[in-house]
């Protein structure tokens, strides 16, 4: 018997009667109760057989269905947990979105760093998974949004070290009792009930797994948790990753809420089951009706939707045309019927994602989460506007938020309603982009490639449906991928994985945590300590101690500075940083093992650094108030003379918003209340202040630091005054927008916001002092000089055309060239760039092709053509800045470009006629 095979030989199965056996059709082992048994019962080796013909003894809601298995498993003395936000990176930083519900508790519970909320537990968590959108409304049974109903426990081996738990609550034999028990207890036959051996990696575990069958449909999936990823892990996986076991094994089973509602209902497809009165609506909206036969052609092909699931059919036109010859239906016919279904299908689950997203405070923005709901909202509108509902997107959000009881419904409509407009002025843009993309890849003969796909979607907005459109009319070949939207999520999966690993050091693996003193005396500035280990690095030394009142750089707070010493040396600390919980000092010189050493760090540093950290909370805070409970922060940095902290927005923030959120922030600092210090434990602070807490990071650890300001509470690890009184005043110096969705706050506090103030006095005066006028009159004075500035402007350009105009009628200097029946001009004229054009366009307007160089800035060519005539401005100035190093670009009358060479530009105006010719000929 193989080690494989042994994970999946239960006793259970033994005394209960089963068989294990495998598929004829796909080769997968799987146990039964039947063993006349030969195919594994899911798609494609078998269809979905429930379907009118409901698997359960009664019809249930999802509400219904949700309180039937939470209660079935309470019932069996599992603590029944409040689910997590969707978005996962609220509480870890290595994924997004919440996938399943064991990354509720990975890495910390998993790994045994902190104990569970319950153990066993139940909890039925709201997930996305982005990689599943391409498949949704096709398939008959994926949804993007989801609830996955589970049960959890969580065991330690009898050698597990410093593990938050101990003992077997219970393994896999029960895990499958649990699940025959339910199913039993709904009305099931457990003769039709498989369990699909599959071994499963995610979240960075792994471990052998059941896949629970029933009537074609998987119902639920039986995970063995045994092992965790590691970079010289012994066991290499199918997702390409190795892994180690762990000390705790841990039962992580999922059961999709939607999908036992669905087999219970029996209806065509899981939407219907999922989303009944939304599915009436769209098609009622999209005017969608089918007749008696249509009806029974549309269930037919439903039982075997799932064989056009992405991951198991490459083919997925190759399948659809199986399914048209199965129901006995021309191939487009079944097409017509099924596509616009299939897109109200997709249009229903996808604003159920998007009131997940949208409820859970998620910003659209072009990174992480944000990056995320913007390509579903955006995915969304297209297939609003495919099938022509006339609804607006935003309503249509807005009914899921309601029906999933989120209180931010306002705050969702606006955010939707200003991407709708933003998205179709990023279409107007970009459309230009993939004609000209497309010309070119036509040009070349060549298709255009995935990755010009990838790169439209993330710059412009673009669906590759579109870009399908443009290019077939340029005669360029597109091959969108079958699974286009995952591979687009993916990147951003992988770039938070990518962005969570963390550096450490062999010499520092042995050592014990570093006893951290900042926390006991936030105002002491002394202390004495014993050198643990000292080594010389490229640009110092890194020095580790006992015990420090030095503050590590963390949280965007940077480290204190100052100084160690002993009886002998003084050593200077520059930079202070924190490694697995062991506090590193960068000094000028090495310290001897051993030694006592006295260090001093920068009062005043650390003084202007605890200001300026505890005005970041008052800000965010004083933020929320005026804006709205949405906004989180993005990112962070305190400093010593300024701070700035980014906080996701879905709009720009005015100037009378920025003078409330000063003004709100004052008004808590001259309120004088406390500044407080909690230390909690992680799931009740979780439990009772919400994800929130985690606005700076994620803290490691069973316990973690609160700090209150009035009712703003964050986990948070740096340094902080007692009382907001303590900093005195806070100084809101700028905002602006760092990219789409997240807005800077940049201030001061303390005395520095006041050194900001006399900064701002001081150029006020002097610019008073310029102008002659008082200070209270510089934006008056400012805004006239600036106004009669652009008016000269205008009058200057206004003569210079004139004076354009005049030269050109004048007689031209330039060489005259009869190009089809058309006099071009040729000519150089070594005036600005406006004076340039101006000529340009009056010889065009004279009905003559211009062609007009100078070399005030390198070597630039201006072209004009008049309507027409069959010349393109922009393909001449392509091919005359090319001459000389460059690029040029415009439209087809008029196009400006040109190049570094200079001395290339006489030559390059002498073959300027040969280039008109061949261009107009072209």
């Amino acid at each position: 018997m193989s080690a494989l095979e042994s994970e999946y030989r239960l006793d259970y199965f033994e005394e209960e009667g089963f068989t294990r056996t495998n598929c004829q059709t796909c080769g997968d082992h799987f146990w039964t109760r039947d063993p006349s048994r030969e195919t594994c019962g899911e798609p494609p080796c078998e269809t979905y057989s429930f379907i009118h013909n409901p698997g359960f003894d009664e019809e249930y809601s999802l509400s219904e269905m949700r309180e039937v298995f939470l209660s079935f498993f309470e019932s069996h003395d599992h603590e029944r947990i409040e689910p997590y936000p969707v978005a996962a990176n609220r509480w870890r930083d290595d994924v997004l979105l919440t996938q399943a519900s064991i990354m509720d508790f990975q890495p910390l519970v998993t790994n045994g760093t902190t104990p569970p909320p319950g153990n066993p537990l139940v909890i039925s968590q709201p997930c996305i998974r982005m990689q599943d959108i391409d498949d949704v409304g096709r398939t008959g049974r994926h949804t993007m949004a989801f609830e996955m109903m589970a049960h959890h426990a969580f065991n330690a081996r009898e050698d597990a070290q410093e593990c938050a738990y101990e003992g077997e609550v219970y393994w896999k034999e029960q895990a499958v009792a649990h699940c025959d028990e339910l199913l039993d207890s709904l009305g099931v036959d457990l003769t039709e009930v498989i369990y699909i051996e599959d071994p499963w990696v995610g979240g960075g575990n792994a471990g052998p797994a059941l896949e629970v069958i029933y009537r074609g449909v998987e119902l639920a999936t039986l995970v063995f948790m045994t092992m965790e990823q590691s970079s010289d892990g012994e066991y290499e996986l199918k997702d390409g990753n190795t892994y180690t076991p762990m000390d705790t094994y841990v039962v992580d089973t999922g059961y999709g809420l939607e999908r036992w509602t669905w087999v219970s209902q029996g209806t065509p497809t899981v939407y219907e089951a999922v989303y009944p009165e939304t599915i009436a609506f769209l098609k009622d909206d999209a005017g969608i009706s089918h007749n008696e036969s249509q009806q029974e052609i549309i269930t037919h092909a439903a039982t075997l939707a799932g064989n056009m699931d992405s991951d198991k059919v490459s083919d997925i036109e190759g399948a659809r045309k199986e399914i048209a010859a199965a129901v006995g239906v021309d191939l487009e016919e079944l097409r017509t019927l099924l596509e616009p279904l299939e897109t109200i299908y997709a249009i229903a689950d996808h604003c159920r994602t998007l009131a997940y997203m949208l409820g859970d405070e998620i910003i659209p923005s072009n990174v992480s989460t944000g990056y995320l709901v913007r390509m579903v909202l955006r995915r969304t509108k297209r297939l609003v506007d495919s099938v022509d509902i006339d609804t607006s997107l935003h309503e249509l959000v807005n009914m899921q938020a309601e029906r999933l009881g989120y209180e931010n419904r306002e705050t969702i409509r606006t955010i939707v309603q200003t991407e709708v407009e933003q998205y179709h002025a990023m279409l107007d843009r970009g459309s230009r982009r993939v004609r000209k993309l497309s010309e070119e890849y036509a040009d070349h003969d060549e298709p255009i490639p995935t990755d010009e796909l990838v790169e439209l979607y993330d710059s412009h907005g673009i669906q590759p449906d579109t870009v399908e459109e443009i290019a077939r009319k340029a005669g360029a070949e597109v091959s969108v991928p079958g699974d286009f939207y995952s591979l687009v999520a993916a990147r951003q999966d992988e770039a938070a994985r990518e962005g969570s690993q963390q550096a450490s050091t062999d010499r520092i693996a042995n050592l014990s945590e570093t006893e951290r003193l900042y926390y006991d005396d936030q105002d002491r500035t002394e202390f004495e300590g014993i050198v643990l280990d000292s080594f010389e690095q490229d640009d110092g030394y890194d020095v580790i101690l006992d015990r420090t009142l030095f503050y590590p750089e963390g949280g965007g707070q940077p480290s204190d500075t100052g100084m160690l010493s002993t009886e002998d040396v003084t050593v200077e600390v520059d930079n202070v940083r924190i490694e697995n919980g062991v506090i590193i000092h960068r000094t000028s010189a090495g310290l001897t093992t051993g030694e006592r050493v006295r260090g001093c760090i920068n009062a005043t540093r650390r003084s202007r650094l605890m200001h300026h950290h505890t005005a970041t909370h008052i800000v965010a805070h004083a933020a929320r108030k005026v804006l709205g409970e949405h906004i989180r922060q993005a990112g962070a940095q305190k400093g010593v003379e300024r701070s700035r902290i980014d906080l996701c927005h879905y709009e720009r923030i005015t100037r009378e918003q920025a003078a409330k959120i000063e003004q709100h922030a004052n008004k808590l600092v001259m309120a004088n209340v406390p500044v407080t210090v909690e230390w909690s434990d992680r799931h009740v602070a979780e439990k009772y202040y919400g994800f929130d807490i985690y606005q700076g990071g994620i803290p490691p650890g069973e316990r973690i630091r609160l700090i209150h300001i009035t009712d703003d509470i964050q986990a948070c690890g740096g340094t902080h005054v007692t009382r907001s009184g303590d900093i005195g005043t806070i100084r809101l110096l700028s905002t602006k927008r760092v990219q789409d969705g997240v807005e800077r706050l940049s201030f001061a506090a303390g005395e520095a916001a006041i050194a900001a103030s006399q900064q701002t006095e001081d150029s006020l005066h002097r610019a008073a002092e310029v102008f002659d006028v008082t200070p209270i009159s510089v934006p008056e004075t400012a805004e006239r000089f600036f106004t009669e500035w652009k008016e000269r402007g205008k009058r200057i350009a206004d003569l210079e055309s004139q004076l354009a105009k005049a030269r050109a009628i004048s007689g031209v200097t330039g060489n005259e060239i009869d190009i089809g029946g058309v006099t071009a001009v040729v000519q150089r004229l070594n005036t600005d760039v406006n004076e340039r054009r101006a000529t340009a366009s009056a010889l065009a307007e004279s009905g003559q092709i211009a062609v007009v160089a100078g070399d005030t800035d390198g070597a630039q060519f201006t072209v004009a053509v008049p309507e027409d005539v069959g010349v393109d401005a922009g393909a001449v100035v392509n091919e005359l800045a090319a001459r000389v190093g460059g690029s040029g670009g415009g439209s087809p009358n008029f196009a400006h470009g040109g190049g570094p060479r200079t001395e290339d530009l006489d030559e390059t105006l002498d073959a300027a006629p040969e280039m008109l010719r061949r261009v107009m000929n072209a």
